[in-house]
């Protein structure tokens, strides 16, 4: 990278990543946001928010698609196991630590960024919960496939990002701000899924929507159709994941939906 990426070729670089947007080429997307996002060390000003979502976007694509495959590869390798097919397992185990090196690469990858760059430059509330809330999502995915101390490091670091996410959030943005909000929701999923603790789980998400619900008429028109969309979410994980603590198994019961299915504002 060179010192020469002035604004025409930031410009540019936004541009390419919406074209690649478009044409669902999401490894292209994260190319030129990157670029966007590592200047931000070098002087210049912090992610406006159209690039602070086209960043989340592109990253939330290429590491949803290999966490998909790595829980349906899971799932068959698991299966080959009950069966006694040796052979196979092998292969699917061989297989499944491609796609765990894959979203560990992407996960250090966004996790640097935000470290050397993105956080340090963040100026408003609003962008230090985005920040700390997406340190903490990359941290629980790699939580999700490691084990023993590498998934414990993770989950701390997880919790702690979270955690300072949530601290900035309560005093920065309204309940029913949407970062705020999907902030709840994916740190509610984090207690239930890599903590097993659903009754924190349920109880941050029961707040979450406890507080939105009391200030529903601040609501602002234009963040109205996300806020809405992330409180459903927190209720539907609050049904399934009560009900499941009540002795219904469900086959989904660890995979609640997530802050991400929004777009971020």
């Amino acid at each position: 990278m060179t010192m020469s990426f002035d604004r025409e070729a930031r410009e540019k670089a936004v541009y390419l990543a919406k074209l690649a947007e478009q044409a669902e080429r999401y490894d292209e997307m994260v190319s030129e946001m990157r670029k966007v996002a590592m200047q931000t060390d070098e002087g210049t000003a912090e992610l406006t928010v159209e690039e602070r979502n086209l960043l989340s976007v592109a990253y939330k694509n290429v590491i949803g698609a290999r966490r998909a495959s790595w829980r349906i590869v899971s799932s068959i390798e698991q299966k080959e196991d009950q069966r006694g097919d040796t052979n196979r397992v092998a292969i699917n185990k061989e297989y499944r630590k491609k796609i765990e090196q894959e979203l560990n690469n992407i996960c250090k990858d966004i996790l640097e960024i935000l470290d050397k760059s993105l956080i340090p430059s963040a100026k408003s509330g609003e962008s230090k919960v985005f920040y700390f809330k997406m340190k903490g999502d990359y941290h629980r995915y790699l939580a999700e496939f490691s084990a023993d101390a590498e998934r414990k490091a993770s989950a701390e670091q997880s919790l702690e990002a979270y955690k300072a996410a949530t601290n900035i959030a309560n005093t920065d943005l309204p309940p029913t701000h949407p970062i705020r909000l999907g902030l709840a929701l994916n740190f509610s999923v984090f207690y239930y899924e890599i903590l097993n603790s659903p009754d924190r789980a349920c109880s941050l998400a029961k707040q979450a929507f406890d507080d939105a619900i009391a200030e529903l008429d601040t609501l602002s028109e234009e963040s109205y159709k996300d806020s809405t969309l992330i409180m459903q979410l927190l209720r539907d994980n609050l049904t399934l994941w009560t009900s499941d603590m009540g002795g219904e198994e469900e086959d989904n019961a660890g995979m609640g939906g997530e802050g991400d299915a929004a777009p971020a504002q």
